[in-house]
């Protein structure tokens, strides 16, 4: 349940709500199609990834390099390199969530926040504080949104029906989703966290595809139900503030509460991920060296606190998150593919045979998503300069 927590509570950030209420906007009732889609490539990639991770008994930089040396150090660089932007966007999520839930200033808040997830890492049992901090603060965001949900009183009958039928297909949002639920370094954030738990082999296989399905499955309730809260509010014919959508959201369904609410959504929803992306980015380098190893949880605590003096310093540098956000695209269909080589391969798995249902899912993901994220990333880096 842990590392279905940290994986979920890492994919839900401060992107994940502003994606999620752009899109329903957009498409309406016809999201719950692109949620659909979504769910299944998600879940496609994420099984494939934690069993191959579980049966080789390493973590992803580790398969990489016995797949082709070198290609662990190629992967470690993207994965933390887009954590490390990605968590600068999360602490600045993290401050704006404790601007509107007790007036603070964002850097205030950001600050704030980032001494208490240092103190996650200063603990004894980091690894155990850690799942605990990030269930509870799962478990309130889920409890809230649902709530919220109900407010706005969704044409739920409409969202069904066009979950199914959708008047408009946008492939774009799609890749969106799915890179923002098991892109860069959220991929591999839950395998890493069963390892360090010690549940890996062949045997622990039942209890890791369910922690992975469980994962996908907790991102999921809260992405449909923010779904039907925007569809609620936009059905009514309501103006949501492009400034801040999500936020205006909550307020237009719950008045000042549900700005207070917001607070608490997005805070919770910012600090798991600064949790998590610090976490995940530090467990690909780890293995590098021994004194990396011994000295991971100072390594954590440095990234966090680089993220939150940059941001303090410097803001939310917009043009370094795109172009991070469009690598980001690549880094789930190289990861993948590198996984089902490895999967077989005798001297990474033994004599565990995948599963050629998986290994099919898992090529028709690499398909799609290194075809999006390669146009991504093509119409992005002119924008850039």
């Amino acid at each position: 349940m842990g590392a279905a927590f940290l994986m979920a509570t890492s994919a839900i950030g401060p992107a994940f709500l502003t994606q999620t209420t752009v899109f329903t906007q957009n498409l309406a009732a016809s999201f719950g199609f692109v949620i659909l889609i979504s769910i299944i490539l998600d879940i496609f990639a994420q099984t494939n990834v934690w069993r191959i991770i579980a049966v080789s008994e390493k973590r992803g930089q580790d398969i990489a390099n016995m797949v082709l040396p070198g290609l662990g150090y190629v992967l470690s660089f993207l994965i933390v390199i887009g954590g490390l932007a990605f968590n600068i966007g999360n602490i600045a999520g993290a401050g704006l969530g404790l601007n509107a839930l007790a007036g603070l200033t964002p850097e205030t808040g950001a600050i704030i926040s980032a001494v208490i997830a240092v103190f996650i890492f200063l603990v004894k049992e980091a690894g155990k504080a850690m799942d605990r901090f990030t269930q509870i603060a799962g478990f309130v965001m889920i409890g809230l949104m649902i709530y919220v949900a109900f407010s706005t009183a969704p044409p739920v009958g409409e969202a069904v029906v066009k979950t199914v039928v959708p008047d408009k297909i946008d492939i774009l949002a799609i890749v969106t989703l799915v890179g923002g639920t098991v892109g860069g370094y959220i991929t591999f954030a839950g395998g890493h966290r069963l390892l360090d738990a010690g549940i890996k082999g062949v045997d622990s296989l039942p209890e890791v595809t369910k922690s992975s399905i469980v994962g996908i499955l907790i991102t999921s309730v809260m992405r449909i139900a923010l779904f039907l809260a925007v569809l609620g509010v936009v059905s009514k014919g309501l103006q949501i503030d492009p400034a801040n959508p999500p936020a205006s959201v909550f307020q237009l369904a719950a008045g000042n509460i549900g700005y207070k609410i917001f607070g608490i959504v997005m805070w919770s929803a910012a600090i798991t991920s600064v949790v998590g992306a610090a976490y995940t980015s530090v467990s690909f380098i780890r293995t590098f060296s021994p004194r990396l190893d011994k000295n991971y949880k100072q390594i954590i605590i440095g990234f966090i606190l680089i993220s939150t003096v940059s941001f303090v310093l410097i803001g939310k540098p917009v043009k370094i998150l795109l172009l991070v956000g469009a690598l980001n695209g690549l880094i789930l269909p190289i990861a993948l593919s590198t996984l089902l080589v490895a999967a077989y391969k005798k001297n990474i798995v033994g004599d565990y045979k995948h599963p050629l249902w998986l290994t099919v899912s898992g090529v028709l993901v690499i398909i799609v998503m290194a075809w999006m994220g390669t146009y991504t990333l093509i119409n992005q880096i002119p924008e850039l300069f």
